[in-house]
Protein backbone atom coordinates (compact mmCIF):
# COMPACT_ATOMS: atom_id res chain seq x y z
CA UNK A 1 0.00 0.00 0.00
CA UNK A 2 1.35 3.08 -1.25
CA UNK A 3 0.95 6.69 1.35
CA UNK A 4 0.58 10.24 -1.12
CA UNK A 5 3.21 11.26 1.89
CA UNK A 6 5.76 9.63 0.40
CA UNK A 7 5.16 10.29 -3.12
CA UNK A 8 5.13 14.27 -2.02
CA UNK A 9 8.88 13.79 -0.35
CA UNK A 10 10.47 12.16 -3.32
CA UNK A 11 8.30 14.51 -5.85
CA UNK A 12 10.49 17.00 -4.52
CA UNK A 13 13.76 16.12 -4.75
CA UNK A 14 16.15 15.76 -7.25
CA UNK A 15 15.44 14.07 -10.84
CA UNK A 16 18.43 11.81 -9.78
CA UNK A 17 17.80 11.25 -5.88
CA UNK A 18 13.57 10.57 -7.55
CA UNK A 19 15.32 7.71 -9.72
CA UNK A 20 17.02 5.57 -6.63
CA UNK A 21 14.20 6.30 -4.13
CA UNK A 22 11.51 5.10 -6.71
CA UNK A 23 13.26 2.27 -7.93
CA UNK A 24 14.36 1.45 -3.56
CA UNK A 25 10.42 1.60 -3.31
CA UNK A 26 9.62 -0.66 -5.81
CA UNK A 27 11.97 -3.10 -4.81
CA UNK A 28 10.96 -2.74 -1.29
CA UNK A 29 6.96 -3.84 -2.65
CA UNK A 30 8.57 -6.45 -4.33
CA UNK A 31 9.96 -8.15 -1.19
CA UNK A 32 6.82 -8.22 0.31
CA UNK A 33 3.06 -6.57 -1.14
CA UNK A 34 1.95 -6.21 2.86
CA UNK A 35 4.48 -3.75 3.41
CA UNK A 36 2.94 -0.49 4.41
CA UNK A 37 4.16 3.28 3.64
CA UNK A 38 3.79 5.86 5.94
CA UNK A 39 5.80 9.08 7.46
CA UNK A 40 7.66 9.47 10.55
CA UNK A 41 9.44 11.93 12.11
CA UNK A 42 8.11 14.89 10.07
CA UNK A 43 8.66 14.18 6.61
CA UNK A 44 10.81 10.66 6.78
CA UNK A 45 8.74 7.74 4.16
CA UNK A 46 9.21 4.42 6.45
CA UNK A 47 8.13 0.58 5.21
CA UNK A 48 6.55 -1.20 7.97
CA UNK A 49 5.45 -4.55 8.34
CA UNK A 50 4.95 -6.00 12.04
CA UNK A 51 7.59 -3.42 12.78
CA UNK A 52 9.76 -0.80 10.68
CA UNK A 53 11.60 -2.26 7.93
CA UNK A 54 13.03 0.80 6.37
CA UNK A 55 13.30 4.17 5.54
CA UNK A 56 14.75 6.76 3.23
CA UNK A 57 16.15 9.53 3.67
CA UNK A 58 17.93 11.78 1.08
CA UNK A 59 21.12 14.02 1.73
CA UNK A 60 22.77 16.11 -0.14
CA UNK A 61 24.78 13.56 -2.50
CA UNK A 62 23.28 10.26 -1.84
CA UNK A 63 20.29 8.63 -0.59
CA UNK A 64 20.46 6.66 2.76
CA UNK A 65 18.15 3.59 2.98
CA UNK A 66 18.17 2.69 6.73
CA UNK A 67 17.40 -1.37 7.19
CA UNK A 68 16.08 -2.15 10.79
CA UNK A 69 17.26 -5.34 11.38
CA UNK A 70 19.33 -4.96 14.73
CA UNK A 71 22.48 -5.64 12.73
CA UNK A 72 21.26 -9.35 12.95
CA UNK A 73 20.93 -9.87 8.85
CA UNK A 74 23.40 -11.68 6.84
CA UNK A 75 24.89 -9.84 3.75
CA UNK A 76 26.91 -12.18 1.92
CA UNK A 77 26.57 -9.28 -1.55
CA UNK A 78 28.29 -6.73 1.07
CA UNK A 79 25.59 -4.04 0.18
CA UNK A 80 25.42 -2.78 3.86
CA UNK A 81 27.83 0.45 3.81
CA UNK A 82 27.39 1.24 7.30
CA UNK A 83 26.24 0.93 10.53
CA UNK A 84 27.83 -2.61 10.92
CA UNK A 85 28.43 -2.07 14.96
CA UNK A 86 24.90 -0.44 15.29
CA UNK A 87 22.77 -2.00 17.70
CA UNK A 88 19.15 -1.46 16.16
CA UNK A 89 19.71 -1.19 12.16
CA UNK A 90 22.48 -0.20 9.59
CA UNK A 91 22.52 1.57 6.28
CA UNK A 92 22.87 1.35 2.71
CA UNK A 93 24.50 4.53 1.08
CA UNK A 94 23.19 5.45 -2.40
CA UNK A 95 25.16 7.39 -4.59
CA UNK A 96 24.47 9.43 -8.08
CA UNK A 97 24.79 6.79 -10.78
CA UNK A 98 25.48 3.77 -8.49
CA UNK A 99 24.05 0.42 -9.56
CA UNK A 100 21.59 -1.29 -7.07
CA UNK A 101 21.96 -4.37 -6.73
CA UNK A 102 17.93 -5.38 -6.91
CA UNK A 103 18.29 -9.25 -5.72
CA UNK A 104 21.07 -8.52 -2.87
CA UNK A 105 18.12 -5.74 -1.23
CA UNK A 106 15.57 -7.77 -1.79
CA UNK A 107 16.68 -10.10 -0.45
CA UNK A 108 18.01 -8.70 2.90
CA UNK A 109 14.34 -6.83 3.48
CA UNK A 110 12.15 -10.55 2.75
CA UNK A 111 14.94 -11.56 6.02
CA UNK A 112 13.82 -8.15 7.78
CA UNK A 113 10.32 -8.98 7.10
CA UNK A 114 10.78 -12.52 8.43
CA UNK A 115 12.60 -11.26 11.48
CA UNK A 116 9.39 -8.70 12.38
CA UNK A 117 6.61 -11.53 11.50
CA UNK A 118 8.83 -13.73 13.97
CA UNK A 119 8.36 -11.14 16.79
CA UNK A 120 10.97 -8.95 15.64
CA UNK A 121 14.76 -8.42 16.03
CA UNK A 122 14.92 -7.85 19.64
CA UNK A 123 12.75 -10.78 20.56
CA UNK A 124 14.99 -13.22 18.08
CA UNK A 125 18.49 -11.48 19.45
CA UNK A 126 17.41 -12.31 22.87
CA UNK A 127 16.72 -15.77 22.30
CA UNK A 128 19.56 -16.64 20.81
CA UNK A 129 21.91 -15.05 23.84
CA UNK A 130 19.35 -16.90 26.17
Amino acid sequence: MTDPRVDDYIDALPEWQRDICRRVRALVHEADPDIEETIKFTNRPYFVLQGNVCALLATKDHVNVFLYDGAIVPDPHGIITAGHDNKTGRMISIYRDDPINAPALVELLRHIIANNRAGGWRKIKKAASG
